[in-house]
């Protein structure tokens, strides 16, 4: 079982801890306007960011971040994760102006978060997910950054020199 840590205090998260070179789990996700959003698609680099909520200061900035960024990915798909209601989510891009990469709700299974392993199982935001970055490529995990700290942001430093440290769209072969 892993844990991180909430403004410093342990929180268990449930699920499948997934590594690199673990197959991706294929799964559906709720769309801001409830049409499907496939995880793990064959074909596809996907970049999927797990956030606990949209509707928080860091998770905002990290969505605003991403969507200034998505272009320096070499055509991967950036997807943002969490328990936030897909209408919620809209209004989200719409004050926001988030236009270059999708977001997608988890709130009816749960499953991403189980399967991912990133689902927080105590303290006050349970049933939440934590903060992590996958990258999945070829259908396998390429890359993971689980935050320790769940009111930070990921080392968007690191995910940088992975998806150039090769020509081949960061899938880490070189």
């Amino acid at each position: 079982m892993s844990s991180v840590n909430f403004k410093g205090s342990p929180v268990k998260l449930k699920g499948n801890a997934l590594e690199v070179g673990d197959q991706a789990p294929k799964l559906n996700l709720k769309a801001k306007d409830l049409s499907l959003v496939e995880i793990g698609a064959a074909g596809k680099t996907q970049i999927i960011l797990s956030v606990p909520s949209l509707d928080t200061p860091v998770c905002a900035t990290e969505a605003r971040d991403f969507n200034k960024k998505v272009a320096s990915y070499n055509g991967a798909e950036v997807i943002i994760v969490s328990m936030d209601l897909p209408f919620a989510m809209g209004r989200f891009c719409s004050t926001e102006g988030i236009e270059n990469l999708t977001v997608a709700s988890d709130f009816v299974s749960k499953e991403f978060g189980q399967k991912y392993g990133v689902l927080i199982e105590d303290t006050a935001l349970e049933g939440l997910l934590a903060r992590a970055v996958f990258v999945i490529k070829d259908e396998k995990i390429v890359y993971k950054e689980l935050v320790n700290e769940i009111t930070e942001m990921p080392d968007i430093s690191k995910l940088d020199a992975f998806f150039n440290s090769c020509g081949c769209g960061g899938c880490g072969c070189h």
